[in-house]
């Protein structure tokens, strides 16, 4: 899990996003949003201040989740990550 967790990190850093993110605490955030879901593809928001909020798109299947994309948004700035490049 630790690779998958430097991934999350080493891409939300090449999407340009200037501040640090723990790759552990965002897949259990995104996690935590697929959790008791029923199967399909769905929009989330994870709202982490009162100006950082994560707004993506998953698809839930039996037992795992796949996430396609997340916009950071922080502030005024909007930071696409793209999950299937």
């Amino acid at each position: 899990m630790e690779e998958l967790y430097g991934i999350i990190e080493e891409k939300i850093k090449r999407s340009g996003y200037p501040n640090p993110v723990d790759g552990k605490e965002f897949y259990n955030e995104v996690s935590d949003e697929a959790d008791e879901k029923e199967n399909g593809t769905y929009i989330f928001l994870i709202k982490k201040s009162d100006t950082v909020f994560y707004q993506g798109c998953m698809a839930i299947m039996d037992s795992q989740f796949d996430l396609h994309y997340v916009d950071i948004h922080d502030g005024d700035s909007v930071y696409h990550v793209d999950f299937d490049a």
